[in-house]
């Protein structure tokens, strides 16, 4: 699991190599994430949009930009959480992804939280000690 806190809100990632929809013959490599959202401030807030960069085992980078998450814009009371799972397809049996949601305070404020960078590994990689 993968965790980061900013703004007063906390963000864990946990990504799952899904080996069903996955073909390394073929180059194709898939995870899920789950991510789940939470309120540790005193401020309710909306998630407005969502910013991805995904890079490949070959150091590739992708950006993905667009409105909310899953198709919601949830709004987060105090003490409140929202958890969603989506997914990732690579051609590298790895990858990276990091990224950030951006809020909507009550206030109109608009403020960034951070999703930790989190490691999307298959059973096909091959492990390298550093």
């Amino acid at each position: 699991m993968y965790e980061a806190i900013s703004n007063r809100f906390r963000v864990t990632v946990r990504p799952q190599f899904l080996a069903g929809q996955s073909n390394p013959a073929e180059d194709k490599f898939v995870w899920a994430y789950t991510i789940t959202i939470e309120n540790l401030g005193q401020v309710t807030a909306q998630l407005l949009t969502r910013h991805w960069i995904i890079t490949d085992a070959l150091g590739h980078k992708q950006e993905v930009r667009g409105d909310g998450v899953v198709g919601e814009q949830p709004t987060l009371a105090p003490g409140e959480s929202f958890q969603y799972t989506s997914g990732c397809p690579l051609s590298t049996p790895s990858g990276l992804m990091v990224g950030s949601f951006e809020m909507q305070g009550e206030n109109g404020q608009h403020f960034d939280i951070t999703v930790p960078a989190f490691s999307l590994d298959s059973p096909h990689d091959k492990r390298i000690l550093n």
